[in-house]
């Protein structure tokens, strides 16, 4: 496919809804490429962006609310089509002129729509034909902007999408990114494609192509240095990397100690001997477990596992001689985390990334990822040529099993949580759930429970099973795994891992609780 991967761009602007991120990963998935920023973005900021279109997202609050989100005028008259979605087609209607008002009942979950334009927008759809989709609004538009008309409608809200009559504004009350929304994804391709004039440039061969050549004009004869966990993201910066600048990568690999079983001998053969890439293993297993010895605090472990990585790498770095570049697999959904218009979230986990490394070793960051959800990257890696099962490989957090053992981490109990997860994940693959569920892990728990094994009384550990479906971590709820699956799981953690009586399963959600335990 010819042409640039950003000639046509969409600018998504967030007002605060849960959903936002979903939006922006249908257009992906259309191949049409798109960013978002917070609703307050400047419209100086936004030309700079040359966006083809504009999508304002949903929002919780009220156009009436007391500091509800606005936007500058001046960021919808740029002279490109605009979509707002239920609390963005509400500020459409009230910013023209329209009146928009409190509903008599909440509008919330599955509802019917009567399509009455089957032009542009509903292109495909049979006029007059009831359409399912996913309502979420306690404020309804009564009266519409002068020159708009109604491209349908539900009982409970006069004005369910609505458009102008030049064909440059439109609004839908409903959330068409939503899988409960059947045709979102239509009504969507409409607006990019139809609406919009964009093209289906953004593939990851585009991407790989693009970047591997943007890479090599970056870095020059410059080095790189790339630290690698054996995780997705990493693992595919680093061949990425390795793909553009060849020997000029130098990566680090460094083994804390809270590795699963066997994981730093795979990822070693993985990119050294199939890749033939420069990869320096540190093995500070005892250095950091002295560190958490005599730690039980969750928060707590993690600074420590932090500050420690960061300290044994730049040693590394340094031994390793000069070199400009720092690589990070940062993806796009930590990029609008960090812009968020809400601010600074309260803290529930530090995060494990190695954000201060730039400013601790005075490195230029690279960062060939961050416009790439997570599914996007693993395409980039099997685009590259990646094995399956470490692309598709499930979320494995920074700090390790230091964060999957409640309380102290000692060897020994590391010895009984490695046996443990090692018979979950065997058991899971043998399933085929591995790359159906979105993580699947043993925790090790601070108590121990009185048993009977063999005719004698024991006093031993007790393992938690987490295992939950999720699209990206945000939310997430507990896997509904047969019940034969989960007893052989118990059945050969008890009767295989010395230390363990006991085997329980987690069945929270997120929120309230999170995916790991700490």
């Amino acid at each position: 496919m010819s042409g640039d991967i950003y000639g046509n761009k969409i600018l998504i602007l967030d007002f605060g809804s849960q959903y936002t991120q979903l939006i922006a990963r249908r257009v992906r998935e259309s191949h049409v490429y798109c960013e978002i920023h917070p609703f307050n973005t400047s419209p100086e900021k936004i030309r700079d962006f040359s966006p083809t279109g504009i999508i304002l997202s949903g929002g919780p609050a009220s156009i009436y609310d007391t500091g509800a989100p606005i936007i500058d005028k001046g960021t919808i008259d740029l002279g490109v089509p605009v979509l707002g979605i239920c609390y963005g087609m509400q500020y459409l209607a009230h910013i023209m002129g329209g009146l928009v008002s409190r509903a008599d009942d909440r509008e919330y979950g599955s509802a019917p729509i009567a399509v009455q334009d089957d032009k542009d927008l509903f292109h495909g759809f049979v006029k007059g034909q009831e359409e399912i989709v996913w309502m979420s609004h306690g404020d309804r538009i009564e009266a519409l902007p002068s020159g708009f008309t109604v491209l349908a409608s539900s009982r409970n809200s006069p004005v369910a999408a609505m458009s102008d009559l030049s064909g440059r504004f439109f609004g839908v009350q409903f959330h068409p990114e939503v899988v409960h929304t059947p045709k979102g994804a239509r009504i969507l391709r409409n607006f990019l494609f139809r609406i919009c004039g964009c093209e289906p440039l953004w593939t990851m061969s585009s991407f790989v192509e693009r970047t591997i050549r943007d890479l090599k004009e970056k870095v020059g004869n410059e080095r790189v240095i790339c630290g690698i966990s054996g995780g997705v993201d990493s693992s595919v910066t680093a061949v990425l990397l390795h793909k553009a600048i060849g020997e000029k990568l130098s990566c680090i690999f460094v083994d804390n100690g809270l590795l699963r079983r066997g994981e730093s001998q795979e990822v070693m053969e993985l990119f050294r001997d199939s890749y033939r890439m420069k990869v320096h293993l540190v093995d500070s297993s005892e250095h950091f477990l002295s560190r958490l010895k005599g730690v039980t605090d969750p928060e707590q472990k993690r600074k420590i596992i932090g500050r420690e990585f960061i300290t044994v790498f730049e040693a590394k770095a340094r031994e390793l001689g000069r070199a400009r570049y720092l690589a990070q697999g940062t993806l796009y959904p930590d990029v609008i985390e960090s812009v968020s218009f809400k601010g600074p979230s309260a803290t529930i986990k530090s995060h494990h990334n190695v954000g201060g490394l730039p400013e601790v070793m005075n490195l230029s960051l690279i960062e060939p990822l961050r416009e790439l959800f997570k599914d996007e990257a693993r395409l980039v890696g099997l685009e590259l040529g990646l094995p399956k099962e470490l692309v598709m490989r499930q979320p494995f957090p920074g700090p390790g099993l230091a964060v999957r053992i409640l309380g102290e981490v000692t060897p020994d109990r590391l010895e009984i949580l490695r046996s443990a997860d090692l018979i979950l994940l065997d058991e899971i693959r043998r399933a085929d759930l591995y790359e159906k569920v979105w993580q699947s892990f043993a925790v090790l728990l601070p108590v121990k429970t009185v048993g009977v094994m063999g005719d004698e009384r024991t006093y031993e550990h007790v393992i938690a099973l987490r295992i939950v479906d999720s699209q990206d971590a945000m939310t997430a709820d507990w896997t509904r795994v047969p019940h034969e699956i989960l007893a052989r799981i118990s059945n050969r953690i008890i009767n295989n891992v010395r230390g363990v009586n006991r085997v329980v399963l987690d069945i929270s959600s997120k929120p309230p609780s999170t995916i790991e335990w700490e």
